[in-house]
């Protein structure tokens, strides 16, 4: 909290803005501190020459610029801002302006919902346990409450955020943390024991073991990765899990990939995306970002799709699927690569779900292979 001398009348005019537009005194001063420093040369100049610091800026002021005789200047920077959705949703204005176009009215809501707190939501390793008996486990031996939230069937919701990975659960493999959209993914691959599945962009594995479940550690998963740290991570993640149909593969260069075509009965593409579907977990990603990165992931999006397309056998299914809430990376270039295949591949399904839902924002389409 910023501790700054004022005069009795200063300080009661204050508080008076403070009670009329309902915020707190440190989000006051921060405005008036940058409103003067935008607008007004002098203090520009004082502020800069005396390092900044927002005592010098109030104390040193010019008598005519004084914060009494501006309040309505202040109040009426404080109202035009309140309108301004960049500023009150702290979002660049390049992505602003991308999301309206993309997702037109849509994206205000969608904008709203991402700047929320994220909810912590477990996935059930139903390879070790059930969804009742982990919830007993937690609610009896650790005061955990959850909710078993009817629409996703091997979820925990927890009632109260909390670091729950110093849990003896957790280190038994009974869990993973994994958003509820991101659950819906591995069972849209429709995916029975028995199968060979392959994971072309598995990075740590988070769908992979979600896979292994839902095979039931029969069959066997062949997961691909660029980076070797990321497959290490998913080897002792199977091992805590108990997934021991798993297999790990570093896609070295094109040869690694041309070994496995038509060899697989399904086939998930978790292509690298913007991420603007996972913001309300990653808020300061929004910052790192640039239009010329989602620009580039694009054209490797297509170049996956294409070129990873032949490892499913005719018949085969295919999920393509982004963290992204984008139609430039979701259903456009499934259309993209439809077109481009010539009716090789054919789209049964495809399903968006938005963080306006309470969740994280996914896509993800399914594909069947037909010659």
């Amino acid at each position: 909290m910023l501790s700054i001398n004022l005069d009795r009348e200063t300080e009661n005019y204050l508080a008076d803005i403070i009670s009329e537009e309902n915020i707190s005194s440190e989000e006051l001063l921060k405005k008036l501190i940058y409103e003067h420093w935008q607008s007004l040369k002098p203090r520009k100049t004082l502020l800069q020459r005396r390092g900044g610091h927002p005592q010098h800026l109030l104390e040193n002021a010019p008598p005519n610029l004084s914060l009494r005789e501006n309040r309505k200047k202040v109040v009426a920077a404080y109202e035009t801002a309140k309108l301004q959705r960049t500023i009150c949703e702290s979002v660049p204005d390049w992505m602003d302006e991308l999301g309206e176009r993309e997702l037109k009215g849509g994206w205000k809501n969608e904008l709203v919902a991402l700047n929320e707190e994220a909810p912590v939501v477990l996935r059930v390793n139903t390879l070790k346990t059930s969804r009742r008996e982990l919830q007993k486990q937690l609610a009896d031996d650790e005061g955990i409450e959850t909710e078993a939230p009817p629409e996703f069937p091997d979820a925990l919701l927890l009632a109260q955020r909390q670091n729950i990975f110093t849990r003896q659960q957790f280190k038994d493999g009974l869990f993973e943390v994994q958003d509820a959209g991101s659950k819906l993914i591995a069972p849209f691959l429709h995916v029975s024991p028995g199968m060979r599945v392959i994971d072309a962009c598995a990075g740590a594995g988070g769908k992979t073991l979600h896979l292994a479940s839902l095979l039931q550690n029969k069959g066997r998963i062949i997961a691909l990765d660029t980076e070797v740290w990321k497959l290490d991570e998913l080897k002792k993640r199977a091992r805590r899990a108990g997934a021991s149909n798993v297999e790990t593969r570093l896609i070295e260069n094109s040869k690694t990939i041309k070994r496995l075509e038509n060899s697989c009965d399904r086939l998930l593409l978790d292509v690298p995306c913007s991420g603007l579907g996972v913001l309300k977990r990653n808020p300061d990603a929004k910052w790192k970002l640039n239009l010329d990165f989602i620009e580039r992931v694009k054209e490797l999006q297509q170049h996956i799709l294409v070129d990873y397309c032949n490892l499913v056998k005719p018949g085969g299914m295919l999920v393509y699927s982004t963290c992204s809430i984008l139609p430039s990376e979701n259903e456009e270039q499934v259309n993209k690569f439809l077109q481009s295949q010539s009716g090789k591949f054919e789209l049964q399904e495809q399903k968006t779900i938005l963080p306006s839902q309470g969740y994280d924002g996914f896509y993800m389409a399914r594909m069947v292979r037909k010659q």
